[in-house]
């Protein structure tokens, strides 16, 4: 039998961390020995854990460790890191490792390095300028640059679980899954509570949405959280733009009046009609200036100037002066405006959310609002374990919001 020493810490038991490892270790064939577990007791102090992998043979641990790595185990042997030279743009070393949306580490030169710019799907480069380690996308990587290759000087910390402190988390109330049972009014009310303490410390809250929003009459709320300083970046596509010009200009969305619920006569044409008066205007923000446009979402975003970002795709109508037709553009803009954000909040908007998902780090709180649950699934699936989900009528969900601000 041929052995590892390999040790984890952080909230082992909380999390679930403890029992993955274990489970993992045995559906992939081998065996283990704990050596010692020293457990947390406090929701300041971690667990840590240090045990003996057991396999058939060399090969098999081989196999073995990559998968316990998503679980924050490392050896306690680490190597320092191997670095290969990038041989042209955006061609990484074959081997190279592949990034998580975990806190990461690498180990060279005898010191562990922290990341920056964590995010999933990246290679990490090392820049011998600052002395550190940066994830960059395929894409940008540039000949010359030196890229880490395997796994084994590398070692994960998996987002703590809330440990239940509500004095720690507003989210206490909620778990990573996602449940058509869970109390909205709780929701709710612990949303508003972590949106006031945000915006009291001065952090940063960012809000993804889809033109459901509109269709579903929450856009007035959320243009109140823009208006008073409870949203600091957004997310979309050209579509909840346009529906929320509609909006304020034929009182319409999709054709549909919302105060009546009727079809209006020649409502279909209102969408186009409303893209045509901004490029009269020249743009949405020459329109607020001009007085084109005095009331809405994308007024108060615009007028709040916080930064913000419309996303092009093949459906789109007009598309709008100020939608980012390029999707490596809008990709960049999408990074830029999440950098640093303590709340990301989604708003019925799947393709929006799983991109947004793909870029954010674990650590930042993620919760995403949506009819459909399958929604929230899809985020998980595609690696964003931290989105928590409600199932709510997002209109329904924006409003009681605003209303208990207000209060």
């Amino acid at each position: 039998m041929k052995t590892r020493i390999v040790q984890a810490q952080g909230h082992l038991i909380d999390s679930g961390i403890l029992s993955q490892i274990l489970n993992t270790i045995l559906a992939k064939g081998g065996d283990y020995r704990i050596i010692s577990f020293g457990v947390g007791k406090t929701p300041e102090e971690t667990s840590n854990l240090i045990l003996e992998l057991i396999a058939a043979d060399e090969s098999l641990l081989d196999s073995i460790l990559p998968s316990l790595k998503l679980f924050g185990i490392f050896e306690q042997s680490v190597p320092s890191a191997s670095l290969v030279e990038v041989d042209k743009d955006k061609h990484a070393p074959l081997d190279f490792y592949s990034t998580s949306n975990h806190r990461t580490e690498v180990f060279y030169k005898g010191k562990w390095y922290q990341v920056s710019l964590q995010r999933m799907d990246g290679a990490l480069v090392y820049d011998k300028k600052s002395d550190s380690f940066i994830c960059y996308k395929l894409r940008d990587l540039k000949k010359d640059m030196f890229v880490v290759i395997g796994s084994d000087a590398i070692r994960i910390f998996p987002a703590d679980s809330d440990r239940g402190d509500k004095s720690k988390s507003e989210f206490a109330f909620m778990t990573n899954t996602v449940s058509s049972e869970r109390s909205v009014d709780t929701a709710v009310a612990s949303l508003a509570k972590e949106l006031r303490s945000i915006k009291e410390r001065g952090g940063k809250t960012v809000v993804v949405a889809g033109p459901v929003v509109v269709h579903t009459g929450g856009a007035d709320a959320l243009a109140s959280l823009v208006r008073r300083g409870y949203v600091n970046g957004f997310l979309g596509g050209n579509a909840i733009a346009v529906h929320d010009l509609e909006l304020r200009f034929y009182g319409t969305s999709l054709g549909v009046d919302l105060k009546t619920g009727e079809v209006a006569e020649h409502g279909h044409s209102h969408h186009m009609r409303s893209i045509n008066m901004i490029y009269g205007s020249g743009s949405m923000k020459q329109a607020v200036e001009s007085g084109v446009l005095t009331c809405g979402l994308m007024y108060e975003i615009i007028k709040a100037d916080i930064p913000y970002s419309l996303a092009g795709s093949i459906r789109d109508d007009g598309p709008l002066p100020e939608t980012v037709t390029d999707m490596i553009e809008a990709q960049s803009e999408y990074a830029e405006i999440i950098k640093g954000a303590d709340l990301i909040i989604m708003l019925s908007s799947m393709l929006h959310s799983i991109g947004v998902g793909n870029m954010t780090p674990s650590w930042v709180k993620t919760i995403c609002i949506d009819i459909n649950p399958a929604v929230v699934t899809k985020l998980s699936d595609r690696g964003s374990s931290q989105a928590v989900g409600i199932v709510s009528d997002v209109g329904f969900f924006l409003r009681a919001l605003e209303e208990n601000l207000k209060n």
